[in-house]
């Protein structure tokens, strides 16, 4: 049983950047993986980055590459993603989640934190 807690989201102009973190309590195995993903009012969730524990390899879809970075601190047992040059199609709520890797980058994702709203300004 993990617990992940999200923080780091709020308002921020267009082009301008913010880091979230995702705190995840008790252990963590050398199969995990953290992702992230995001949800815009009317649209289904979309996947965004994911990083495996052990080795820190990372994976990132089309739509973010090169603005997105996701990094793990393994001590601190927290997930980060960096986010850079935002703009409105950016806004959405930010989900971080958990899991074991099957075949990567694809992760059974069994465990997912509250959400942070991110709101990009034009």
């Amino acid at each position: 049983q993990v617990q992940l807690v999200e923080s780091g989201g709020g308002l921020v102009q267009a082009g301008g950047s913010l880091r979230l973190s995702c705190a995840a309590s008790g252990r963590t195995f050398s199969r995990h993986a953290m992702g992230w993903f995001r949800q815009a009012p009317g649209k289904e969730r979309e996947f965004l980055a994911a990083i495996t524990w052990s080795i820190g390899s990372t994976y990132y879809t089309d739509s973010v590459k090169g603005r997105f970075t996701i990094s793990r601190d393994n001590a601190k047992n927290t997930g980060y993603l960096q986010m850079n040059n935002l703009g409105p199609e950016d806004t959405a709520v930010y989900y971080c989640a958990g899991g074991i890797v099957r075949s990567w980058p694809d992760v059974r994702y069994d465990y997912w934190g509250q959400g942070t709203q991110v709101t990009v300004s034009s």
